[in-house]
């Protein structure tokens, strides 16, 4: 199976897609609009906040110290954005971004079959993550979502065509599983997306073109019960009821996933924000 990251994302005041991404169907055209829009968007609000505290004066350069950032600390550029953004604007005079607390120890994920904590990253835990669930759901098609700026973004995907893809990198309706399941806080199973009425029209046909035709959806969920993000397999045939072990194993995961993803938003990512601060400031 093929498996793919999220896309890199541009200055907010430039979107070079390349030639041979180019769409030609309108409705395409605009999918990859409304893409690029709100994959700009939280990376845009990070800028002007850099601009405004620090006195920056591009947004390119803004955009050069977050990118430089989120590669140094090896993090993605829209989640150091993300974060950026919610926590409170350090001071001038302060030694960190974030109020200094202890580093809390990086979670188990036995669900996951971590090796160990210092040798996982965000990349392999949204990989393993996904493969585990294909696992218990017994499906080679699925992808990785989470909650940013309100709505669901596409992370990972395995197996799904590039129609899906597009159609799904950002989800802000109820009509699909994957958002039922955020608004409802429970595991969604669709059984037949062709009968089902969970879909709109347009989700419909994009999952069925994908050859998709049922779908299971599991919350990854923080310490507090808020919605982290979202795992969903998609399979070739119509799907029975998964038996209570199996959806136990999947809450699991889910519960141990979005902890992890909590502690990497309050811990790994503060980190990476205090060293950008402490390099505008001047810092040691």
């Amino acid at each position: 199976m093929s498996e793919y990251p999220s896309s890199p994302v541009e200055p907010s005041d430039g979107e070079h897609p390349g030639t041979e991404d180019a769409v030609q169907d309108t409705g395409e055209d605009a999918i990859g609009q409304r893409n690029r829009r709100l994959a700009h968007t939280g990376v845009a609000r990070a800028e002007e906040l850099l601009m405004s505290r620090y006195g920056i004066p591009s947004r390119q350069e803004a955009f050069d110290l977050l990118r430089t950032t989120s590669q140094r600390f090896n993090i993605k550029l829209h989640v150091l954005a993300d974060v950026a953004v919610r926590l409170p604007t350090p001071e001038a005079q302060a030694p960190h971004w974030a109020p200094s607390r202890p580093r809390r120890p990086e979670p188990s994920m036995p669900a996951l079959r971590a090796s160990g904590p210092g040798r996982v990253g965000y990349g392999a835990v949204l990989k393993t993550a996904l493969e585990q669930t294909l696992r218990l759901t017994g499906a080679e098609m699925g992808n990785v979502q989470l909650v940013e700026n309100g709505i669901l973004r596409m992370e990972r995907h395995t197996g799904l065509d590039r129609p899906f893809t597009d159609y799904f990198a950002f989800v802000a309706t109820s009509t699909t599983s994957c958002a039922q399941a955020a608004e409802e806080v429970r595991q969604v199973t669709v059984k037949d997306v062709a009968a089902s009425d969970v879909f709109d029209e347009g989700s419909r046909k994009t999952i069925l073109d994908a050859g998709s035709q049922a779908c299971h959806s599991v919350p990854l969920l923080a310490p507090n019960g808020a919605v982290r993000g979202m795992i969903s397999s998609h399979h070739e045939r119509p799907l029975n009821d998964l038996s209570p072990d199996r959806l136990g194993a999947l809450h699991e995961l889910g519960r141990q996933v979005g902890l992890w993803l909590s502690w990497h938003r309050s811990t790994v990512v503060p980190s990476a924000l205090d060293h950008l601060h402490r390099t505008v400031t001047g810092r040691n």
